[in-house]
């Protein structure tokens, strides 16, 4: 990949959020689930998410992820993808993305 100066990397808006809700995604041609997640003052947000290999939908909710929050939204499978839910490629499925800490819904990636 080639290099990007430090203001390109500033254009993407990442932020924690606090995922409030998970099910299935039925019409997805891979498995997902959709996300309803909250990212304080930004308001809640929807996401497809591909981690059903490594997390169920009962398990989800309460979780803190990051997310890039500024992308266009995106249509999946019928459903409106507002963010974009980060993750690691894992052994076994997508490890997501997570604080370490506790740390408010909505603060900023930098």
């Amino acid at each position: 990949m080639e290099p990007i100066a430090f203001d390109d990397f500033m254009k993407v808006d990442m932020r924690v959020g606090r995922i409030l809700a998970a099910e299935p995604l039925p019409k997805a041609r891979v498995p997902a689930y959709k996300l309803s997640i909250d990212f304080g003052e930004l308001g809640v947000k929807k996401s497809s998410a591909r981690v059903t290999d490594l997390y169920t939908a009962e398990n989800l909710p309460g979780r803190c992820v990051i997310a890039v929050v500024n992308f266009e939204p995106k249509r999946i499978a019928g459903f409106l993808s507002e963010v974009l839910v980060l993750g690691l490629a894992g052994e076994g499925g997508v490890v997501l993305l997570e604080p370490e800490r506790e740390v408010a819904p909505g603060q900023r990636v930098f």
